[in-house]
């Protein structure tokens, strides 16, 4: 795969004996003072823009006053207006990839033309900013890292409550796009498949009618349900199962291997909390700890 850097593939006009570049630009999910300088100076210099649907990104490249070439690139013609435009990268035209929303691949149409680009030795460069999952992550109050994405879940009931029950026992937070239309639905099966828990829900980010809320899981699907009508996007987090405290045993030699194990408890300390819990003299559990602790 060719190695690329943004100055070696700044856009500039068609027609090169050299492939040009796609550029894979994310654009606003609501707010359109969130597109990033670097990626309006692209949507400017490139010779076309491939739009998951031209007349949405006909309004933005409008508010910027930008009149760069459009192609439509959606979901149903994925496979065959890839090969059309490599056909123009490889001609050497530069060309930016955008979603109607966020950044083109995080369940938008993106992934056949970037894998078609790679596989042409055509370079591609990504023009990071704004994405849904990554702001809601950012005001979930997660205190770990880790997290699984699941994009959309499947429309099916029947297919939806599976692919959740796999995850019932997964410690990980769960977070996945979902439409108004199947909002209820989905939390219906979150709560009957996994049970409650706390979640986040987000709606409509970035916009006019934002919402950003937290709670048990009931309880958000209870507030839904009295609306009498649902609007916009939803992203929402459902924390993972909590791991069970290890249970304490009883007996004086596990007891031991017990304290031996955890981190920061030393020989002295497990003695004492162990003498005083069980009632033991201290002579007792010492020389007990003292032969664990070799073992």
């Amino acid at each position: 795969m060719r190695q690329t850097s943004e100055k070696n593939n700044k856009p500039a006009a068609g027609g090169s004996s050299r492939p040009g570049t796609l550029f894979v630009v994310a654009t606003p999910i609501g707010n359109l003072e969130d597109i990033t300088l670097r990626a309006l100076r692209i949507l400017r210099e490139v010779d076309l823009i491939a739009a998951e649907d031209t007349r949405h990104t006909r309004k933005l490249l409008s508010h910027f006053d930008i009149h760069t070439p459009l192609i439509s690139y959606y979901k149903e013609k994925e496979a065959s207006r890839s090969q059309e435009i490599v056909a123009r990268l490889l001609s050497g035209a530069q060309v930016a990839l955008v979603s109607d929303a966020g950044t083109p691949g995080i369940s938008d149409p993106g992934g056949i033309l970037v894998h078609s680009a790679q596989a042409n030795n055509i370079a591609v460069v990504p023009v990071p900013g704004v994405s849904a999952l990554a702001t809601l992550l950012s005001v979930a109050g997660l205190t770990e890292p880790s997290h699984l994405f699941l994009g959309f879940l499947p429309a099916k009931g029947t297919e939806r409550r599976k692919l959740l029950r796999g995850f019932k026992n997964d410690v990980h937070p769960l977070v996945f796009y979902e439409s108004p239309r199947r909002i209820t639905a989905s939390l219906g099966d979150c709560l009957a498949e996994l049970g409650e828990r706390r979640a986040v829900i987000g709606r409509e980010l970035t916009k006019v009618h934002e919402e950003i809320a937290s709670g048990d899981l009931a309880q958000l699907l209870a507030g839904l349900k009295a609306k009498e009508a649902i609007k916009g996007e939803f992203v929402v987090l459902i924390e993972g199962v909590r791991a069970a405290a290890p249970q304490r045993p009883d007996n004086l030699e596990d007891l031991l291997r017990w304290y031996r194990g955890q981190s920061g408890v030393s020989l002295k300390d497990a003695v004492a909390s162990i003498a005083k819990d069980l009632d033991l003299s201290r002579s007792e559990v010492y020389q007990k700890a003292l032969a664990v602790w070799k073992e």
